[in-house]
């Protein structure tokens, strides 16, 4: 079964050069390995100093790198959808045309079609391994929650669209002089909420999918780290280890850096205390740029000699629902939180949580749907809410 390992962080943590080092030494291995970038600033051209775009391109034996366009791949799964959208709304002249090219790209959009070309190189079965570089913490969590959060919306209104489509379509096209999507772009519609199911299983898949944290020993990135492995235990995602980049070596020995050492110790005491349950590594700050494969060869030396690192390093399931004496329980592993950070609140179908800024429905199941909930309590990072 082929693996995918999913780098984030805070923006200029060094997340591209962990992740390109990683492909090379599984390359080194003999593993075919592609790196992607999913980031609009991307750098794995700048990083391999090679030209690399939108379509696989061979970096060295076993390694190719792609660096995503999602405008390019959301015209190639889009274009029905698009047209139907463009073709319910009246189109007087050249500015309104360009008015709808932004319009029917709804926010996120561009981003799903990222996710949605690693699913489709990963179902081809050419690599044994797909590492992906991603933006920015905040961009990534909106990435990889979206096909959820798109995909229960879709559940929540295709089956009644499709209907009303065929019962509108002939009488608007008549009265109102609007063309509602037809057939092929519904079809379309169809194949898409196909293609979310089956992203979600794999992205949540923690035989295949693992997620990993790159930091440096600093205040703001420290905090920022601990946040994102809230949310994503929040939207139960596997998240199996943790890198800790640019420390100074006690090697260097200038006065000027002393009281850097000193910043820096404590922080990575702050972060080995906090992720103590996840694997740790530690990635020295060089004195010069990590451009090149000789560049990346140091961080595998130095950093990487764990031959076991591809496999998935820790898995915990971050959403566990059980049978008790009264009905059943929800556990949802939420660490680093407290009780003032939550919103929660049934809908009947749903059990939503808000925390932050961020917000997960997670379907109840059939066999509860006659229990109500009754209770929740938090405790250590782990959040118990109770139906019977």
């Amino acid at each position: 079964m082929s693996r995918i390992i999913i780098f984030t962080g805070k923006g200029g943590v060094g997340k591209t050069s962990t992740a390109a080092a990683h492909a090379v030494k599984a390359a080194e291995k003999g593993m075919k390995t592609l790196i992607v970038s999913t980031d609009m600033a991307h750098n794995l051209s700048d990083i391999f100093m090679k030209d690399i775009k939108e379509e696989p391109v061979e970096v060295i034996d076993n390694l190719d790198a792609l660096e995503i366009d999602s405008n390019y791949e959301m015209n190639r799964y889009y274009g029905s959808i698009s047209k139907a959208i463009k073709s319910m709304m009246p189109i007087k002249n050249e500015q309104d045309q360009e008015t709808m090219e932004d319009i029917v790209v709804f926010p996120g959009v561009e981003e799903l079609f990222s996710l949605l070309k690693i699913q489709e190189l990963y179902d081809k079965s050419i690599y044994d391994l797909i590492i992906v570089d991603c933006a920015p913490t905040g961009e990534t969590l909106s990435l990889l929650k979206f096909p959820e959060l798109f995909s229960w919306y879709m559940e929540k209104l295709f089956p009644i669209g499709k209907v009303a489509m065929k019962v509108l379509r002939p009488v608007s096209k008549a009265a109102f002089k609007i063309e509602l999507p037809d057939a092929e772009a519904m079809n379309d519609i169809e194949k898409l909420y196909v293609k979310l199911e089956q992203l979600q299983k794999l992205l949540k898949d923690r035989r295949v999918c693992s997620i990993r944290l790159v930091a440096i020993p600093e205040k703001m990135v420290v905090e920022e780290s601990k946040r994102s492995y809230m949310y994503l235990n929040l939207y139960n995602f596997n998240v199996d280890g943790v890198y800790i980049n640019r420390i100074i070596s006690d090697d260097v020995d200038n006065n000027f850096f002393d009281h850097w050492k000193e910043i820096q110790k404590k922080y990575i005491e702050e972060l080995t205390s906090a992720f103590t349950q996840l694997p740790i590594y530690k990635i020295k700050w060089y004195e010069t740029d990590i451009n090149g494969i000789d560049g990346l060869e140091r961080i595998i030396k130095d950093s990487l000699s764990n031959e076991k690192i591809f496999n998935v390093l820790k898995n915990t399931n971050s959403e566990v629902f059980e049978k008790t004496e009264k009905g059943y329980k929800l556990e949802v592993h939420v660490p680093f939180t407290n009780r003032k950070d939550f919103d929660l609140y049934e809908t009947g179908t749903d059990i939503v949580i808000k925390l932050g800024n961020f917000k997960r429905n997670i379907p109840i199941p059939n066999v509860m749907r006659k229990y109500l909930v009754t209770s929740a309590k938090l405790n250590d990072g782990i959040l118990n809410i109770y139906f019977e």
